[in-house]
């Protein structure tokens, strides 16, 4: 991803809600790009990583992106064009270029809801002592009398 991107600014919407992002969506060349991650991600069931591509699945279609940078943050970080993949798992994509907004909707015949992975059950954990030493204060300068001059000898110019 640019530090920088080169096109204008994208709100990207499923169903009507905004997709939140960090790194954003932008439109450059008449193609709307982003980070697979959250665009592409949110409308898929599973995703995984098969070397240099990102693969998305959901009820039984797949979709996968080559990822150009590679490396572990690739999927948060790497710019892909969004339309092709969010059609390949059964989205419905319009860009309107007037209001710069991607809109993405699921069609009626498979909204049903997505499942999410369930957060594993919180474990209660007793809360553990904490030792802070008491503050101790700062000793008070002593005074010593008036500050003296400096008594190492200075080299004098010759001549």
């Amino acid at each position: 991803m640019a530090i920088f991107p080169v096109g204008l600014a994208v709100l990207v919407l499923l169903d009507g809600q905004a997709i939140p992002s960090y790194g954003g969506a932008y439109e450059a060349g008449g193609r709307v790009f982003g980070p697979p991650v959250p665009f592409v991600s949110s409308v898929a069931l599973r995703g995984w990583r098969e070397g240099d591509y990102a693969v998305f699945e959901r009820d039984g279609r797949r979709a996968r992106v080559l990822l150009p940078g590679g490396g572990p943050q690739a999927l948060e970080r790497d710019d892909v064009a969004l339309a092709a993949p969010l059609r390949d798992l059964g989205e419905r994509v319009r860009y309107d270029p007037a209001s710069h907004t991607l809109y993405v909707t699921t069609p009626s015949e498979s909204r049903a809801p997505l499942e999410r992975a369930t957060p594993a059950p919180q474990r209660a954990v007793a809360p553990r002592s904490v030792f802070t030493p008491d503050p101790v204060a700062t000793p008070r300068p002593v005074w010593s009398g008036p500050p003296l001059p400096r008594r190492t000898p200075l080299p004098f110019p010759p001549g």
